[in-house]
């Protein structure tokens, strides 16, 4: 049997899935739940991680930003998501070509594919699972939002899960990172990896380039030319 010496990470938001206007949503209510404040002040989040987000919201409202603080809001937060699960396939989708793209990577016996993601691994969970993309990823290999200020950091998490997981390891040129803002682009070429961005979010595809994306695709609806990325 073919041992895996391929890692692919994907991005969730604008790169897999399409959820727009629910996340300030979600931190409204969960803020509100965690705190009693009113949200105001409602930070960037394209490409951020949820530790990121949320100390920044906390320290914006004079509140504490604590590591207490914060996973007070992410409890908060991930309670907001749950309440709010049969709103995600009415509200959301799967973007173009997701699903054919995961599935043609599943099929290879060289791919391992997990998660670098912003979010909490719960939430991840439940975005995904609202268009049968979790099953489709192992999702014990990622780096999510809960761990670090700085995406970079979520990389090497995922890095090190699927190293565990498969003894083997992997070279830092085989672990290919899908995302949308150049916050996905900088994190990955920190580490070596090679950087796809996919203008499906706020960046267009110049601003990916720019960013220092190996290659820049406009979606994920040529499953070829994912494929191609691997060759």
């Amino acid at each position: 049997m073919t041992s895996p010496n391929r890692l692919v990470l994907w991005d969730i938001d604008l790169t897999l899935v399409e959820l727009r206007g629910l996340g300030m949503h979600w931190y409204r209510r969960a803020l509100a739940t965690a705190t009693g404040t009113e949200l105001v002040h409602e930070p960037p989040t394209a490409g951020r991680t949820e530790r990121w987000i949320s100390t920044e919201i906390l320290t914006a409202h004079g509140l504490p930003a604590d590591d207490a603080s914060v996973r007070r809001l992410f409890a908060a937060l991930t309670e907001a998501v749950e309440a709010d699960l049969d709103v995600l396939p009415v509200r959301g989708r799967a973007l173009p070509g997701a699903v054919e793209a995961l599935d043609a990577l599943a099929r290879r016996a060289d791919v391992v594919q997990g998660l670098v993601t912003g979010n909490l691994v719960e939430i991840a969970k439940h975005k995904l699972g609202a268009f049968g993309l979790d099953r489709r990823l192992d999702l014990a290999i990622g780096g999510y939002g809960a761990e670090s200020l700085v995406r970079a950091d979520l990389v090497a998490a995922a890095v090190e899960a699927a190293t565990t997981r498969h003894t083997d390891g992997f070279a830092a040129d085989a672990v290919i990172v899908f995302g949308d803002s150049p916050h996905d682009i900088t994190a990955a070429r920190h580490h070596g990896a090679v950087a796809v961005g996919v203008a499906t979010g706020h960046s267009s595809a110049a601003e990916l380039r720019a960013a220092g994306a190996d290659v820049v695709l406009a979606d994920l609806a040529d499953t070829a030319a994912v494929l191609e990325i691997l060759v």
